[in-house]
């Protein structure tokens, strides 16, 4: 037996419980993972709320996740008993002490790179990676707004588009958001909830706007973001957290010939080879410095609701743990 986040209706934190459940042997292809950390993403709201269709109740949220090989199914060669490894999957249910996964999912843990560090870092990491060079290829010169930056995505998109040498502008909620987001890289920093985002990206960018716009917000930003991109910008809106854009008549992207894209990263990992050239990409990304594991908040897995309250509530910053 061992213990899992379960819950049995869609809604706010309190629909998530702690319960034991018994373990199975893995099958065919899959191994059985003992976690050693949770990472914890908005998605597992989306999930939980049921805004998404990712997830049947009842069940466990969660996507993302390291730990140690505690056994192998038949035709299991690539992995070993007590191998150290972490994983993303399309499918919820990392919020719990023990799981079963395919092995075709496992990503091999290098030395260097410690599980707390994977756990909070291979999706926010890869989907960086995806936003940055495949959804969009940024490079020198570009100037960008990257809304939420000071979230476990947009601190990595920060860094990273300033290593590229890109010209950043982010927007955070609060001035106290304002210092780790010019220590990750940005050139601007504009406080949302004080200033005027347009009037303050026309100022920096002399009425030009910025080539890509990130915006993982959703509602609140949307509006924002078309009015701050660049004539033959692109608006890559990958998130929601503050609700889902509405319809949009494609007629006003024209004025300014935009692009408008609604990325995720699952596809572009779908395949073994791809999900294995992301990973080596964020790991190198890490050992030279560009991007670092920056974990500001750690919970006990019991306390999962705890830790959804408090990023639902914007209390959090960075990346967020969970621990068995």
């Amino acid at each position: 037996m061992s213990k899992a986040i379960i819950q049995d209706t869609f809604g706010g934190p309190e629909v998530m419980g702690w319960r034991e459940r018994p373990d199975a042997a893995p099958g065919p292809g899959e191994v059985l993972v003992r976690h050693t950390a949770i990472g914890v993403n908005f998605i597992d709201i989306y999930c939980r709320r049921g805004s998404i269709p990712l997830m049947k109740v009842p069940g466990t949220p969660g996507m993302e996740a390291a730990g140690v090989v505690e056994s192998i199914g038949p035709d299991v060669t690539t992995l070993t008993v007590g191998q150290r490894v972490g994983y993303v999957m399309p499918a919820p249910g990392a919020y719990c002490e023990r799981r079963i996964v395919p092995a075709e999912r496992m990503i091999a843990l290098p030395d260097d790179i410690d599980d707390r560090s994977a756990a909070a870092m291979l999706l926010k990491g890869m989907t960086a990676e995806q936003l940055l060079h495949k959804s969009t290829q940024a490079t020198a010169g570009d100037t960008v707004l990257i809304h939420a930056a000071a979230g476990g995505v947009g601190l990595l998109l920060t860094a990273w588009a300033k290593a590229l040498g890109c010209t950043v502008i982010g927007t955070v909620g609060s001035k106290a958001k304002v210092g780790m987001v010019r220590e990750a890289g940005a050139d601007h920093v504009i406080v949302s909830t004080e200033e005027d985002v347009v009037a303050a990206v026309n100022t920096i960018t002399q009425g030009r706007g910025c080539r890509y716009i990130y915006d993982g917000v959703g509602a609140d930003t949307f509006e924002l973001s078309l009015k701050t991109v660049a004539k033959f910008g692109h608006v890559v809106s990958f998130g929601s957290s503050s609700g889902a854009v509405p319809p949009v008549n494609i007629a006003v992207l024209s004025p300014k010939c935009v692009v408008l894209s609604r990325p995720q990263v699952f596809p572009y990992i779908a395949e073994r080879a791809d999900l294995t050239a992301a990973s080596n990409n964020l790991f190198a990304a890490m050992r030279k410095k560009i991007i670092k594991s920056d974990i500001k908040h750690t919970y006990a897995l019991a306390d999962a609701a705890t830790a959804h309250r408090d990023l639902e509530s914007r209390r959090t910053v960075g990346q967020i743990v969970l621990l068995p």
